[in-house]
């Protein structure tokens, strides 16, 4: 059935595509030109007429000078500069008053602040892992939090500044590590409990959301230069190798463990107010109790011909979903939403 919709496709383009160069780490959730040509190629063959648009600071003159001929907006976009970045392009849609798929403003802010999404769920009771936050480096190390613990950018996704260092043991690491995640990243450093138990990606799609089925990491079988963690080392040279036999899917998980599971992210869903689609991170301790890692909205989307190891559409194969199925879902989903 052909949509025939006036599809805006809003998107970043990734202009340094060396996963080695220092510079790809402050690029990595955005998606290289191969990916939003393919992508837009199965929005045409859904029967939409397509205009892209870079996600950049020429996209708000775009869309009001075209708001009358778009129908609603695919919003695929990360937002180029600024610690707020994803809620750019939500914003100003919401002012424009054009219709578009994912969540609002406040959620992308809040899933893209791994601290401020820890305080939000926290206060309800969500299990959260206690962390200490650093904005220069030089605060006092509270020592509350044991070692090992992992340093990570405050607001990146897609496993940017995460790499074999993140992991450390010492407080002399911790600090060499938070000083290097600040001067690259410039923002804090997020320093939590490095947990070895199993590690879930958890895909939600719908109003209310249907759970797709669970992704498993087994990193216990990465190479062993590999430390036991999804690092950008695992997801941009391992993963995108052609390795896929760490990921499992359907994780085989136990029914107890699963209602845990899907207990955290369906309230993340609610108290974050996730809207039409997302991809949530969970990791367990020794003894399998889950925590909440992170909420990725918008979740990669890349096509199977690009790459067969993005997680979203990965799970949704599992659902014997297609990639075109699930790009229809999501526009189907946020029009039923906007009562188009």
């Amino acid at each position: 059935m052909s949509l025939n919709l006036r599809l805006a496709f809003l998107f970043n383009t990734r202009r340094v595509s060396n996963p080695n160069d220092p510079n790809f780490s402050l690029e990595a959730d955005f998606d290289d030109s191969e990916t939003i040509r393919v992508m837009t190629s199965h929005f045409e063959a859904l029967g939409c007429r397509v205009s892209p648009i870079e996600a950049d600071e020429t996209a708000y003159e775009k869309l009001y000078k075209n708001k009358e001929d778009i129908d609603l907006v695919f919003n695929y976009a990360e937002g180029r500069y600024g610690a707020d970045r994803e809620a750019q392009l939500p914003a100003i849609l919401e002012m424009l008053q054009i219709p578009y798929t994912g969540s609002g403003p406040l959620t992308q802010v809040l899933g893209l602040n791994k601290v401020k999404a820890k305080e939000v769920l926290s206060a309800h009771g969500v299990a959260t892992l206690p962390f200490q936050l650093f904005k220069s480096g030089d605060e006092t190390w509270s020592q509350e939090l044991a070692f090992p613990v992992i340093v990570k950018p405050v607001a990146q996704g897609s496993s940017a500044g995460i790499t074999n260092d993140s992991v450390v043991e010492t407080e002399t690491a911790l600090r060499a590590q938070v000083k290097k995640i600040i001067s690259q990243f410039n923002q804090p450093a997020l320093v939590e409990p490095f947990l070895i138990g199993r590690e879930f990606s958890v895909a939600m799609l719908g109003n209310p959301p249907q759970i797709l089925p669970i992704i498993e990491a087994n990193h216990a079988t990465l190479p062993k230069k590999y430390k036991q963690l999804d690092s950008l080392e695992v997801k941009w040279l391992y993963e995108e190798s052609g390795e896929t036999g760490h990921l499992i899917c359907p994780a085989q998980i136990e029914e107890s463990l699963r209602k845990k599971i899907e207990e955290i992210v369906m309230a993340a869903w609610n108290y974050l107010e996730v809207r039409d689609w997302c991809r949530m991170d969970i990791r367990c301790d020794t003894e399998e109790k889950p925590y909440f890692l992170e909420m990725n909205s918008p979740a990669g989307m890349i096509p199977p011909e690009v790459s067969t190891t993005s997680y979203f559409p990965l799970a949704a194969r599992a659902a014997e979903m297609e990639y075109e199925q699930l790009l229809e879902t999501i526009i189907t989903t946020a029009r039923v939403r906007h009562g188009k």
